[in-house]
């Protein structure tokens, strides 16, 4: 390929890995505004748990579609699902629909990031490529700090609908300079992909969101409808663990899991993705709905936290060297704790610099423990397995994720059920000029209203839905501690003593094979030099 293909090529992957990572971050500023003019604020949760489930369920998927059929039909197949499914989000008009939408979305996306990678892979040699990693990377980082400032902006001057439509030119040009600058050569290897095990696992995490998200609220918790949504969940997680334990090439490995370095950061991964996506799906509805700031003001409290976050990954690795998993993971989810513990006391009149200073803790907690998890997965394993365990424990942590936002949207949509309706009652002149359509929940969302509404009863509302949102972030921070706790399993001493070589090294039972293998895999600081 030729330098200028070269170019060409990472410019059209840049496109298309900057709009993935905008779309993680930037509707979660832009959407209290969305529910505000749509309504469903009891949905609100749906709208992140559904694009997270669709766009990590089907990853594996297209990585062995990938091998099959080229990176290049596979990308462009994922990149126009995703342009797709942002144009009809830019258009719903409910959020049924809205939620609909970002499962094609999702779809789409899922496609995208991997297909990236494994180009980046492809086209460039060894030395080369840690360049160009770092390059992507950065291109991340900026996309994910840029996003919630940005879908404020966005939201604030224009509308919430371009909050989507702005995927729409960038991504034609990535997959226009994708088909004119890559050509490849396929060569079809036979894959046994697993089908079974991706609809098991989906169907399992849809059941339980619907049995979460319903549940108490379109139909009590003990009725025939929750009841068999929790069973029909719980008879398909079996199904997908049958399934993976007999799948030639199953879509996550459970024999992984027996090593106790991978495990436990396998459940540091879960909580790291619940206590991430709470705090970008659930701060902003506390800056927009208690504070009644706007969707910029959101965007720019999320900031510290994706600001902090690189910067204390990158400082991570050095500490892992030196101190060990251990040390550094406690530290993290010691950090995030205190983060977590921070909007705890959030309330009616908290100080933006409290705000901002508890997200820059959490951030820089995050940052530390993701990377310590990531480093002692990969270098737990040897080199052809390196892939699919870092892979595995990425997968985790996003359902984690999904799950973790879902259970937080059931406790929000409890809480406000019994809270608002008695402050309701106690204004009836007030809640009789109210539109009907409108629910109750919404009218903190809307700006025209919430201007409209007395400040004794405007103040109830505040203070009712600051105390709803208390028992997420209480949940938050729960999960962190348990984290740390956690973490102290993590077995001590320097990180190079629990190298997949070491640990070889030291045992009698090696063979020769293993042996040139190990001696072929690079070492935990060659990886981070």
């Amino acid at each position: 390929m030729t330098r200028r293909a070269k170019i060409t090529v990472i410019i059209a992957l840049m496109l298309g890995m900057s709009l993935a990572a905008l779309d993680t971050t930037i509707v979660g500023t832009a959407l209290p505004s969305i529910v505000g003019k749509l309504g469903g604020l009891a949905l609100y949760s749906w709208v992140f748990s559904i694009y997270l489930l669709t766009s990590t369920t089907t990853v594996p998927i297209y990585g062995k579609l990938a091998d099959l059929y080229g990176r290049k039909p596979v990308f462009l197949f994922g990149s126009t699902l995703f342009l797709l499914g942002s144009i009809l989000c830019g258009a719903a008009q409910s959020m049924e629909q809205l939620i609909i939408f970002r499962a094609i979305q999702g779809l789409g996306a899922g496609a995208v990031l991997p297909i990236v990678l494994t180009i980046i892979g492809d086209i460039f040699e060894l030395n080369e490529r840690a360049r160009v990693q770092g390059l992507f990377s950065g291109v991340w980082g900026i996309s994910s700090v840029v996003g919630p400032a940005l879908g404020g902006i966005i939201v604030d001057h224009f509308s919430w609908r371009w909050v989507f439509f702005i995927n729409v030119p960038f991504g034609i040009l990535s997959c226009i300079l994708l088909t004119l600058a890559l050509k490849e050569n396929v060569e079809r290897k036979k894959q046994k992909l697993d089908y079974l095990g991706t609809l098991t696992l989906t169907g399992s995490v849809v059941a339980l969101l619907f049995f979460l998200l319903q549940g108490g609220t379109t139909w009590s918790w003990l009725s025939l409808p929750s009841l068999g949504l929790f069973a029909l969940s719980i008879l398909l997680a079996a199904s997908f663990l049958f399934q993976e334990q007999r799948a030639p090439d199953p879509i996550l490995p459970l024999t992984l899991f027996t090593n106790r370095i991978i495990a436990i950061s396998s459940i540091g991964g879960v909580i790291l993705g619940i206590v991430m996506f709470g705090i970008t799906s659930y701060v902003p509805l506390f800056v927009q709905g208690v504070e009644g700031g706007t969707a910029t003001s959101a965007g720019i409290t999320l900031g510290p936290l994706l600001l902090a976050w690189p910067i204390a990954a990158t400082i991570s690795g050095r500490i892992v060297i030196r101190y060990g998993y251990r040390f550094t993971s406690v530290l993290g989810m010691a950090f995030a704790s205190i983060g977590t513990g921070m909007i705890t006391l959030f309330t009616v009149g908290t100080a933006l610099p409290f705000i901002v200073a508890a997200m820059f803790i959490i951030g820089t907690g995050l940052g530390l423990a993701s990377t310590a998890f990531i480093l002692s997965v990969q270098n737990a394993v040897p080199w052809k397995q390196r892939g699919v365990a870092t892979a595995s424990t990425q997968f985790v942590r996003t359902i984690g994720g999904t799950i973790g936002v879902a259970l937080m949207g059931t406790i929000l949509n409890a809480q406000m059920a019994s809270r608002f309706p008695a402050i309701f009652a106690s204004f009836p002149a007030a809640t009789a000029s109210l539109p009907r359509h409108v629910s109750q929940a919404n009218v903190l969302l809307t700006p025209d209203l919430r201007a409209s509404l007395p400040l004794a009863f405007l103040h109830q509302l505040q203070l009712a839905f600051s105390q709803s949102l208390f028992w997420v972030y209480a949940l938050m921070f729960a999960f962190a501690i348990i984290g740390v706790s956690l973490m102290f399993l993590f077995p001590g001493g320097r990180a190079d003593k629990y190298s997949y070589k070491s640990t070889q090294q030291s045992s009698t039972d090696d063979t020769s094979e293993d042996s040139r293998e190990v001696e072929d895999t690079p070492s935990l600081s060659n990886t981070l030099s």
